[in-house]
């Protein structure tokens, strides 16, 4: 067998089948002439279990020359001689799963399906307008927190948003943003963790902005007075569905979440017993927990339930004007909050908070609270007991406003008109 040389390489003559010229001064270096009279270089070596394993270096060209591919040969042949399988660490790399392969794994796991269905749907959105657009392409196991960075920068700056086709209402506008991109960061990183992929991404360096502390509530009667006001007015002049006005004042009165309430059915209704019952698939703790949740309904909530159309036991009990289901709320809510002059940053499940906040400044307990919210942890309502003592003390301060004032213009008075003689203090 011949060196391989520039001379050699390109005097050899291509057969019928392909062959193999191996070289004098690198052991396993060799060139490959296919009956075409292609020629490519290879390495061949055993693998540390003893298997023959052929890679291949690359085609002769003018960037590819003999002494280049002699070059990689041996630092091919230094790796086998630590114990390292190139060829077989180049077909596990084929085989590794690309994030979007994690992805779709989640989507079809016990892990998903156990969750809530509004939870679930949120998921998907979240997977297919943010997380595999963007991310899709990347091999899971080689992901880094930089690629990871540039994601959540992408979705906070409105990279991904568009209008997209949904099943239920047609169309579907993906707005992107903040929010979206620390929700959509939350997933990815808990589907990485039960994936046990993307180990060398380092999830605290990625910032994302944090959730407000939800304190905007409707705090007293007057405001709650026009809340109602506007959605009788926008419901009597036909500008917001009967279905959404009385979605939202289920909202207001019970403080169950929009999702329980947009995807309410009627086999869960029981009006003579005055509750609500949720099967474990229907509300978001019961995915953990196992067990449906019950929501008592107020006098008020029993007449607005009742007066829904009737419908088959799997129906929506708030039903939406098209489409599959469940209602749409967004849209109509930003209307009524600017009419009824509400907190811009009043959100939905803020009327969720209103009941809570309201309730712990009544004086509710923990375990009141927990039963009526339906949180199965004591530390999750800790944050409305916070409030109502905060309220509390606010309140405090503002009854001795005026006693205080006094007492500061009475020390006033002191330092200007001296005490005489024999006048006792205060006197």
């Amino acid at each position: 067998m011949p060196k391989l040389t520039k001379t050699t390489v390109e005097n050899e003559q291509p057969g019928t089948m392909q062959r193999f010229i191996w070289d004098t001064e690198t052991k396993g270096f060799g060139l490959k002439i296919f009956p075409t009279g292609a020629r490519s270089f290879v390495f061949q070596y055993r693998s540390p279990e003893g298997r023959t394993r052929r890679a291949t270096i690359g085609k002769l060209s003018d960037v590819l020359t003999v002494e280049q591919a002699r070059k990689k040969a041996k630092i091919l042949a230094s790796d086998v001689l630590n114990g390292r399988d190139p060829q077989g660490e180049k077909q596990a790399r084929k085989a590794a799963p690309t994030l979007a392969q994690v992805l779709d794994d989640y989507l079809a796991s016990d892990e998903y399906e156990e969750k809530a269905a509004s939870t679930k749907e949120s998921d998907i959105g979240r997977i297919n307008r943010h997380l595999r657009p963007l991310l899709g392409n990347h091999y899971a196991d080689k992901l880094t927190t930089g690629d990871v960075k540039r994601a959540i920068k992408a979705i906070s700056e409105g990279k991904t948003a568009g209008t997209v086709k949904t099943k239920a209402r047609g169309l579907s506008r993906v707005r992107g943003g903040e929010g979206a991109a620390r929700k959509a960061f939350r997933l990815l990183r808990a589907i990485c963790r039960w994936a046990k992929t993307a180990q060398s991404v380092e999830w605290g360096d990625v910032q994302v902005t944090p959730d407000g502390e939800r304190e905007t509530i409707i705090e007293d009667a007057d405001t709650y007075a026009r809340l109602f006001q506007t959605l009788d007015q926008m419901q009597n002049e036909k500008r917001i569905r009967p279905a959404v006005a009385d979605a939202i004042r289920i909202l207001a009165m019970t403080g169950a979440r929009l999702s329980e309430v947009t995807g309410m059915r009627w086999q869960h209704v029981d009006l003579k017993a005055g509750k609500v019952t949720l099967p474990a698939d229907a509300h978001k703790t019961g995915h953990r927990s196992g067990k449906a949740k019950i929501i008592s309904l107020p006098a008020l909530a029993q007449i607005i339930i009742a007066r829904q159309p009737a419908g088959e036991p799997d129906d929506y009990v708030f039903r939406p004007s098209k489409g599959s289901g469940p209602l749409a709320m967004s849209k109509p809510w930003r209307q009524v909050r600017a009419e009824a002059q509400l907190p811009a940053d009043l959100g939905l499940h803020g009327l969720r908070h209103s009941v809570a906040s309201h309730l712990a400044m009544a004086g509710a307990s923990t375990a009141e609270l927990m039963a009526q919210l339906g949180h199965k942890q004591s530390s999750t309502v800790a944050h409305y007991i916070h409030f109502a003592e905060n309220a509390r003390s606010t309140l405090a301060e503002r009854a001795a406003a005026v006693a205080v004032a006094g007492m500061n213009s009475k020390a006033e008075l002191a330092e200007v008109v001296p005490i005489r003689k024999g006048q006792k203090k205060g006197g």
